[in-house]
């Protein structure tokens, strides 16, 4: 008999009872997006100025969005980390 002939072993309840969950995505995702809106159209901010420490807006108000995001993403987790 081949490896690939057996059958499946029986999966422990809380694989079975995972595979029966819902999939169940709560408003608080939806705040993952402000950051992509906030980067995706580069006409918002492909200019230079206003600059910052001679630093070009271009380059300021990206790294200003990882900051952002990482701001986001730790309220989204917070708010959400109960429901797993």
């Amino acid at each position: 008999m081949a490896v690939h002939d057996r059958e499946p072993a029986s999966e422990p309840a809380p694989v079975r009872a995972a595979a029966r969950r819902h999939v169940h995505t709560p408003a608080w995702n939806l705040l993952l997006l402000i950051p992509l809106v906030g980067t995706l159209i580069p006409s918002v901010y492909n200019r230079v100025g206003p600059t910052l420490f001679s630093i070009p807006f271009f380059y300021w108000y990206q790294m200003a969005w990882i900051a952002g995001s990482v701001a986001v993403t730790l309220i989204v987790y917070r708010m959400t980390r109960g429901e797993r």
